[in-house]
């Protein structure tokens, strides 16, 4: 760095306070270069500006979210708390899901990187989430992903669709992971900005949870798995901290490459030193590298850390102290061991072939102290770096192109007004992006390795088994609709939880637990900045109506690259949800689609005239415009015991509706099996006092379509009689077809516009 001699010591920063370091470089601000200054007493050295630069950026510490995320802790009370084992500020949540078991999971993005170089910048999101559980002692046992991406028939969008799948396929794959779900979207919001957000679930015993601290004074601080290299330095944290406009970042950071074979070694490593009980802990190395790693570990602990960072194993010795401190090279984590154990851990490592080194030991001085070949380069209270970061209260306001967006209702679209009209617009909507078959994208995972899989992609949640002996299980449903979302941000993430927690309900399991990742503009634009928070306060209560504890989650802004003020300016704001429900019996899971013919069908819960930003309005018009279906959480809480009564025998199958609405859960369920349907909408439609296009498109929430045998239909009815909800038998199963009377198409007309969207636009 100009003006610093070599190395740049502590002694030398105090020395020298009039040499300004290239702070705005690193994405530091004025006057939080002046705050560092005051926190130090003196300029900070070229290592300790790393450090501060990548755990002080937007991905690391949250500081424009910070005070709106603490409502979900706010608003999370007693009841809520109790399945709640390890809550939010822990590399993952741990949810008790009986008999002594527990599941941990968590959602990140990997936003950024993955358009700068789709494959890796995948692959490392899965490698990077999949730590994150490792490290609280768990075994992690799926994967799911939520993809967004820009309009499907761009020219730079096939780079980044192949790269990201590729990317998610080839590291999950490789770990033997099974992907049990997600979703696929395409806007053109997201052409600059593609969203990759992964989810890890993880399995353990209660006795089995760790939680990562440096305490213990002696107790070793061990670097192991891959090596440090300059790939990743700065990446993730400095990415996701900025927007993609010419230049900024001035030099943009490299993006971490994966290596899934190295991972899957990392894995079953960790869990024998877990089981062997020479680790007091273990922290994984993600965004931030070492940097985060020290710092989080002597702030959560009871002391300090003292590291001579020249003991860190290099895949390039030419890296200075700062790009080691910096670099987000993937496969490492970091353990804090006794030095009795020291051997034995050692020996596990050496076993695994896994390479480690002890870089330092933690001590009693409150401070985390870092040499470089016996230069002192960092002298820092830990909690300065790892949890004191500058926090803000962004000015925020409603946008001044909200009421005009909000004025433009669907109401005034013209609807179809003939059968032949209505069969062409169904079949539009079957064969548009967002709701046609994403074989083409599923078919690169493996959904059922380890043979625990009871329920993947299509069905409305993956279900996964994690007692073999009792078939225990969980099922996980992750929902976003940016659509909805950019009309209105409460009501938008509202309808995020609901659908979740709908479809895990529909598969047969209770809900009771959320991860999110809240994915949104620039936070410096107040337009952006009023979404995320309107998004974060619905969210938070509706889990408290609900009964469903957030336990972690990330949030991933700077997603826009529009000038500030717009509506364009940044991506539809997204919210992605996801919900974790338990069930006593994977066995019994509910499937999505029906498998024979003659059972009856039943429509539950009532139909709104609910066009506003449909999948509907968006294919047959192109509009977006209006106020996003209402959110009845108290209906969809009634909706979900009646599923989970007729869950286990009663129900033969069961579709949420949603994206799509009824016309897309009929179409879902006839291609699941390619078993048709015959349905009589007349009736139903009288009862909601709406028109046949409307029962067909609108997205109201709080219903489902449920598939029962005849001689038990009375059991169907009784059970939502004692709900409170609405229930109207609207067909029988069967046939080669889809037959709604007004319009008939058959499964290979529905088959062949369903699965050639995808394929055709991408090989």
């Amino acid at each position: 760095m100009t003006g610093v001699v070599e190395p740049d010591t502590v002694a030398h920063a105090a020395a020298t306070p009039e040499v300004r370091l290239p702070y705005r470089e690193l994405g530091l601000k004025d006057d939080e270069y002046e705050e560092i200054v005051g926190l130090l007493g003196r300029r900070p050295t070229a290592a300790e500006l790393a450090m501060y630069s990548v755990m002080w950026s937007e991905h690391s510490s949250y500081k424009s979210s910070k005070i709106h995320l603490r409502q979900f802790g706010e608003k999370t009370d007693d009841a809520m708390r109790e399945r709640l084992l390890v809550g939010m500020g822990e590399n993952a949540g741990v949810v008790d899901i009986g008999q002594g078991w527990a599941v941990t999971f968590k959602v990140e993005s990997h936003n950024h990187p993955s358009f700068v170089e789709p494959y890796q910048g995948a692959a490392t999101g899965v490698g990077g989430i999949v730590r994150d559980i490792i490290s609280m002692g768990a075994r992690p046992v799926a994967v799911m992903d939520q993809l967004r991406f820009g309009a499907i028939d761009h020219p730079d969008t096939a780079r980044v669709v192949h790269g990201v799948v590729s990317g998610v396929g080839g590291y999950g794959n490789c770990l033997g992971l099974p992907n049990i779900g997600g979703e696929v979207d395409f806007d053109p919001s997201y052409q600059g900005n593609p969203l990759v957000n992964a989810l890890c679930l993880g399995v353990l015993r209660h006795e089995d949870i760790h939680l990562a601290n440096a305490s213990g004074t002696g107790n070793k601080v061990v670097l192991f798995g891959a090596r440090t290299g300059g790939d990743g330095i700065g990446g993730a944290s400095i990415l996701a901290s900025e927007t993609f406009v010419d230049g900024m970042p001035t030099k943009r950071p490299s993006v971490q490459v994966g290596d899934p074979f190295m991972e899957k070694v990392l894995i079953e490593c960790c869990l024998e030193l877990f089981a062997a009980g020479v680790v007091e802990g273990i922290q994984d190395l993600g965004a931030a590298g070492i940097s985060c790693a020290t710092s989080e570990l002597a702030s959560n602990g009871d002391g300090g850390m003292h590291v001579d960072l020249e003991n860190v194993l290099l895949r390039d010795p030419t890296l200075t102290a700062g790009e080691i401190l910096m670099s987000e090279s993937q496969e490492r984590m970091m353990a804090v061991v006794a030095p009795d154990k020291l051997d034995a851990f050692l020996e596990i490592t050496g076993r695994w072939d896994v390479e480690s080194a002890v870089i330092g030991e933690v001590t009693g001085t409150g401070r985390l102290t870092i040499d470089h070949h016996g230069h002192r380069i960092v002298d820092v209270d830990p909690r300065t770096v790892a949890h004191d970061a500058p926090v803000y209260d962004r000015p925020y306001a409603r946008p001044a192109w909200q009421d005009d967006l909000n004025a433009d209702s669907a109401r005034h679209l013209p609807r179809p007004r003939s059968g032949a009209e209505l069969r062409e617009q169904v079949l539009a909507l079957v064969a548009s992006p967002n709701l046609a078959s994403k074989a083409w994208v599923t078919d690169q995972y493996d959904r059922y390795v380890q043979g625990n899989t009871a329920l993947a992609q299509p069905d409305d949640a993956g279900v996964v088994r994690v007692v073999e002996e009792t078939n225990l299980g969980v099922a996980l449903s992750t929902d976003a609709n940016g659509r909805f979302t950019k009309l209105d941000p409460y009501t938008g993430a509202q309808q995020a939880l609901a659908e979740a927690y709908r479809n895990v309900a529909t598969v047969g399991a209770r809900p009771l637990a959320v991860t999110d990742c809240l994915n949104f503009g620039s936070p410096e634009d107040p337009d952006a900045m009023w979404q995320l928070v309107q998004a974060v306060t619905g969210l938070a209560d509706a889990c408290r109506t609900l009964g469903v504890p957030v336990t972690g989650g990330n949030v991933s802004l700077y997603n826009g690259t529009g000038e500030p003020g717009r509506i364009d300016s940044s991506i539809n704001p997204t919210p992605v949800v996801g919900v974790l429900g338990v069930m006593a019996d994977v066995t019994r899971a509910t499937p999505s689609g029906w498998t024979e013919a003659g059972l009856a069908l039943y429509l539950l819960g009532a139909t709104a005239e609910e066009l506003d930003g449909s999948a509907w309005a968006d294919v047959v018009h192109h509009h977006l415009g209006g106020l996003p279906p209402a959110v009845d959480l108290e209906a969809e809480r009634a909706l979900a015991e009646v599923l989970l009564g007729a869950a286990g025998g009663l129900a033969r199958a069961a579709h949420d509706l949603s994206t799509g609405g009824l016309a897309q859960a009929l179409v879902d369920g006839v291609l699941r099996y390619r078993v048709g349907a015959t349905v009589d909408l007349e009736a139903v439609a009288t009862r909601d006092a709406v028109d046949l296009a409307t029962l067909m498109f609108a997205e109201t929430g709080a219903r489902a379509l449920v598939a029962v045998d005849p001689g038990r239909a009375g059991e169907l009815e009784s059970l939502a009689v004692a709900h409170g909800v609405p229930a109207a038998r609207v067909g029988t199963t069967g046939g080669a077809r889809l037959d709604a009377g007004a319009f008939s198409l058959t499964i290979e007309e529905l088959s062949t516009a369903s699965s050639a969207t995808l394929p055709r636009h991408f090989g």
